[in-house]
């Protein structure tokens, strides 16, 4: 197969034979192999590892390397491709992740917005056909819309008594889960936000409290004279 014209993105690389001993120390013999079709032969690497030298003195060479940005054994490898232009200067061009002993290439920022788009516009492009499919026209009424609704069968019984098995978790994936959760945990502590402050509560003393006093309003002439005036009679009515 030749990988230099297929993109790199869609293929992935593992040798059986090293899965079970990979560690930080051996981690880039094992990405250096000559099967690995993510290895460049012309870098620096291997000048090193052809001519038994110190691997510190990478960094007075210049041009292409790779070197181990992250390691989180067993599980989890980081491994970038840069050039080298001074010891203290390097410009990345690719990064690799190893999980699990397969190697994959992660992907720049134009290849994840490009998916991210081509996904948006085939999911609108399926709702507009489904929805043309919906649609009606009459002479007479115009457009109109007509949804059929699919009759779904009942389960048979047999159907019903068939269940699927969960495979359910090893002890390692339960262990490697807790250690990531925690490490994000501790890396992005929840924030919790104070209650708002109340107003002080006012307490007023029995002396200040005054009890009060409903008056009531009497007519001018009522008031003047100091009689209260009988409410009118009720005269019958003639016929």
């Amino acid at each position: 197969m030749d990988h230099k014209t297929e993109n790199a993105l869609g293929i992935s690389w593992h040798d059986t034979a090293w899965v079970p001993h990979l560690n930080q120390s051996n981690i880039l013999d094992y990405f250096s192999e000559r099967s690995n079709p993510f290895y460049d032969r012309t870098c620096n690497n291997e000048t090193i590892k052809m001519q038994r030298l110190n691997p510190d003195q990478m960094l007075n060479m210049t041009g292409l390397e790779y070197s181990l940005l992250h390691a989180q054994e067993p599980i989890l490898y980081v491994i970038r491709k840069q050039h080298r232009h001074s010891p203290t200067q390097v410009t990345p061009l690719a990064d690799y992740y190893i999980i699990a002993g397969t190697v994959y290439q992660s992907p720049d920022l134009c290849s994840v917005v490009n998916s991210r788009l081509l996904n948006t516009l085939h999911n609108l492009q399926s709702a507009f056909d489904e929805a043309l499919g919906y649609a009606r026209f009459h002479p007479s009424r115009g457009y109109s819309w007509e949804f059929k609704v699919k009759e779904e069968k009942e389960p048979a019984v047999k159907d019903k008594k068939i269940k699927k098995k969960e495979e359910a978790s090893s002890a390692f994936q339960r262990q490697r889960v807790d250690l990531l959760l925690g490490e994000l945990a501790k890396k992005h502590p929840p924030l919790f936000m104070p209650p708002p402050p109340q107003p002080p509560v006012k307490v007023i003393p029995p002396e200040e409290v005054k009890p009060e006093i409903k008056t009531e309003k009497l007519d001018e002439k009522s008031a003047g004279n100091g009689i209260m005036r009988p409410p009118p009679e009720k005269r019958p009515k003639l016929r």
